[in-house]
């Protein structure tokens, strides 16, 4: 099949391919490569790491040697990273270098040198991020060259889809297109990601054809779960590193797993987890060959981290969802993911971070830390082996971000009818389903702040004047990702700094009295000022959030009730007689779990089941009371238990008229107050119906730092306050 396919290039292009020594096509390309040279708009679904990238570029590669010679842009690759901006131009150059082709990079930091020699002498290929194409869209010289795009590459699409910035891209492609003055042909490339029919749609339009080229991975992934059991070595180590020697089991564990293979990737969930582990493993060896990555870092760290590993220096990189993208950092023999991966789509990206080349095995390790994690990762492994995929989302039209793209429609042309704007905007899926009511509002408001965006007489919608206000709120708000600012945490009775806190934290948990862990250790917020939170150390953790739970990567509904389910097997198999070591034998059997490991997950059941008492499930609701705590085990993931525990805050503040501290996770709702009993929350969760939940959540979420904190961004998108305005400088009317 790989020569047939082969035979679709030209002698140019195909004398390029032998020479760069690609002897075999992957299945991603002898799938995709035929139907892009037919001209199809094609969704590539694939894992990383296999020839996503060429099955796009290289039939495009074979039509734009038969037009270099004509002016403008004709291919705009897309890409959401600046750092793979880079890894691509890398890659690309090599290619378009031997066929006299220019390729060149435009993004935020793009030196106004380069950006000049852009509009004066365009490459036929440009690399761009989906901000930058929102930069270069009003300007008339890019628009000529623009004009004579006939390819568009949209890479990473699975990080686009259900994001602010995905929908802006949506319109943004329907505007280059009124540019061009025609459709071009579009190809979007991404990882494993569930509903690939929505997906595509997001991408190309309800009413276009499109064909998706899906690679499944299962038959190529092995994935294993540890949960280790401390030894007499980390009780040593433990006091070493002081911390709990289960805490050293795993670190002995993923030492052991990074020595016995050439390169590792060490997953985490969070930045603060990434860096504890890599500081742990530095403090117990400072040899240990293994670095650190993470948006937070600087670039050059970054880079050291990235090259470091592919050049062999290092044998391990600690990393955050930064390295689930595309960036070049060679082979990969084993991924390790501390703690379950929350997610089937995350774990099927990470894990298959290895194993890139034809015919390679992707590896995973899951390494876990209680029983919720690894009842969790086993439940998630199953469904990654099956392909069974959460479904990913499109936001339904995000009006901020309507406002914006309508500001940049009319720096592009002066003069709009609203229906013209209405029929372009509606082709963009994410406002497929529109009205022309909604529209008029966002136009009304446009109109009416000042500085004017936008002059509506009647039907007619108009570039202001002046005009500076307009150019200076989109400019300013090309960016959908909302900023985040820090906060220094300062302990209140040596006034010493001992960490920092994301916005996002504050916005939910910043309340006087909170208890949350950082470096180890529960503190007690006593108050905020200005940019620090001025803390006093608490003895007792009880009730202590996680700092880094802002940063946590929700687990599905469908997760928790399966984790629940398991639960509830095992506990009608206790008590129908059934012995522990049966019980993991069959969980072994079903699940990638092994007995040992099986076996220690279900531990606490079986002592609960010991004792007669009940056990929580997927259809089994357990509520306890422990010292001034309800806390309510219900296994409906984070989100769900996130809502109902706003509910139940509210209404038991409202029916005692104290207040009530609220914390959750996947698996519980934990309600702090001296006034609450557990009866009193079974009374309240058996009148709660589905109807009454959406008023009460209205009412709870308003007076809520969380609903102030996501106002906050909408209104910056809006240009209703600041793009530097920070959550602590506003307040809102209670």
């Amino acid at each position: 099949m790989s020569c047939e396919v082969l035979e679709l290039f030209s002698k140019p292009v195909k004398k390029l391919i032998e020479e760069k020594g690609f002897t075999t096509l992957t299945e991603p390309q002898v799938k995709a490569i035929p139907l892009i040279a037919k001209g199809e708009n094609v969704l590539l679904i694939a894992p990383t790491g296999t020839g996503k990238t060429e099955a796009a570029f290289l039939p495009l590669l074979d039509k734009l040697i038969r037009c270099r010679d004509e002016p403008g842009i004709k291919l705009v690759y897309i890409t959401p990273l600046r750092a793979l901006n880079r890894d691509l131009l890398d890659r690309l150059r090599w290619w378009c270098s031997r066929l006299d082709l220019r390729i060149s990079v435009r993004h935020g930091d793009t030196e106004a040198k380069e950006r000049d020699k852009q509009r004066l002498a365009p490459p036929d290929i440009l690399i761009t991020t989906p901000e930058t194409l929102q930069a270069i869209l009003p300007g008339k010289v890019m628009q000529e060259h623009l004009k004579r795009v006939k390819w568009v590459i949209v890479d990473e699409v699975h990080e686009l889809v259900g994001e602010k910035r995905g929908s802006q891209l949506a319109i943004g492609l329907e505007r280059l297109r009124r540019i061009v003055g025609s459709d071009f042909q579009l190809i979007g490339l991404s990882a494993t990601i569930g509903s690939p029919e929505e997906v595509a749609k997001f991408l190309f339009g309800e009413n276009r054809k499109f064909s998706i080229v899906k690679v499944p991975v299962a038959k190529s992934m092995e994935i294993k779960i540890i949960y280790p059991e401390p030894e007499e070595i980390d009780f040593e180590l433990a006091e070493k590193l002081a911390t709990f020697p289960e805490v050293a089991a795993r670190l002995r564990v993923m030492k052991q797993l990074i020595d016995q293979h050439t390169s590792s990737l060490i997953f985490t969930n969070t930045r603060s987890i990434a860096e504890v582990l890599a500081s742990r493993f530095r403090v117990w060896d400072i040899e240990i060959p293994v670095s650190i990555h993470h948006g937070s870092l600087s670039k050059p760290s970054r880079l050291a981290a990235e090259s470091g590993l592919k050049r062999g220096e290092i044998k391990g990189v600690v990393c955050t969802s930064s390295l689930e993208l595309g960036i070049d950092i060679g082979s990969i023999e084993l991924v390790i993911q501390y703690n379950s991966p929350r997610q089937v789509t995350r774990l099927i990206q990470r894990v298959g971070r290895s194993g890139h080349r034809v015919g390679g095995i992707a590896k995973g390790v899951v390494v876990t830390m209680d029983s919720d994690d690894t009842l969790e990762a086993a439940v998630i492994a199953k469904r990654a082996l099956r392909e069974e995929l959460e479904p990913a989302k499109v936001q339904e039209k995000p009006l901020d971000v309507l406002n914006h793209q309508v500001a940049g429609l009319l720096l592009e042309k002066p003069n709009w009818s609203t229906e013209e704007i209405l029929n372009l905007v509606k082709k963009a899926y994410p406002y497929k389903s529109l009205t022309k009511e909604e529209l008029l509002k966002v136009l009304d408001y446009m109109d009416s702040r000042k500085p004017r965006l936008a002059a509506v007489f009647g039907e007619d919608v108009v570039k202001p004047r002046p005009s500076e206000g307009l150019y200076a709120y989109y400019f300013e708000n090309l960016s959908m990702i909302p900023e985040e600012k820090q906060y220094v945490v300062v302990d209140e009775d040596t006034n010493m700094p001992i960490g920092v806190l994301d916005e996002a934290f504050i916005s939910e948990y910043g309340e006087p009295g909170t208890k949350f862990i950082i470096r180890g250790s529960p503190w007690r917020i006593l108050y905020i000022y200005k940019d620090a939170i001025y803390v006093k150390q608490e003895s007792d953790p009880l009730g202590a959030v996680p700092s880094w739970v802002g940063e946590e990567i929700p687990v599905p509904y469908e997760i928790a009730q399966e984790v629940g389910r398991i639960r509830g097997q095992v506990e009608k198999w206790l008590l129908e007689g059934r012995s522990p070591e049966w019980c993991a034998k069959k969980l072994s059997e079903e699940y990638p779990l092994d007995e040992k490991t099986a076996l220690k997950a279900i531990k606490e059941v079986v002592e609960q089941v010991d004792r007669g008492l009940p056990i929580p499930s997927d259809d089994t609701i357990l509520i306890e009371g422990w010292r001034d705590y309800v806390i309510v085990s219900c296994a409906f993931g984070l989100l769900v238990n996130r809502t109902l525990a706003r509910v139940l805050g509210y209404l038991l503040a409202d029916i005692t008229g104290a207040g009530v501290g609220i914390h959750q996770d996947p698996y519980r709702i934990y309600l702090k107050s001296d006034a609450i009993t557990p009866q009193l929350v079974a009374d309240i969760l058996k009148q709660l119906s589905p109807s009454s939940v959406v008023e009460i959540l209205k009412k709870a979420i308003e007076k809520t730092s969380m609903f102030k904190y996501r106002l906050l961004h909408v209104a910056k998108r809006f240009g209703v306050i600041a793009r530097d305005a920070d959550y602590e400088s506003i307040s809102m009317p209670q």
